[in-house]
């Protein structure tokens, strides 16, 4: 769904997020967003790394 917005999408997002937030929040808000993401895309990682582990171990049981 966002890969449909664009780059017109995109600058309409940026302006109204300037016209609402101000320029000197704006960045501090990215920063946090940056964050987020980031500590999401871990977690995700993670979680699917226990999973895939979880899952050689079952494996390796199964052949014994």
């Amino acid at each position: 769904m966002l890969s449909n917005i664009g780059v017109p999408g995109l600058i309409l997002i940026l302006l109204v997020a300037l016209i609402v937030f101000g320029p000197k929040k704006l960045p501090e808000i990215g920063k946090a967003a940056g964050q987020t993401l980031r500590e999401f895309k871990k977690s995700t990682k993670d979680l699917t790394s226990d999973v895939t582990d979880e899952i050689k171990e079952a494996k390796e049981v199964v052949k014994k």
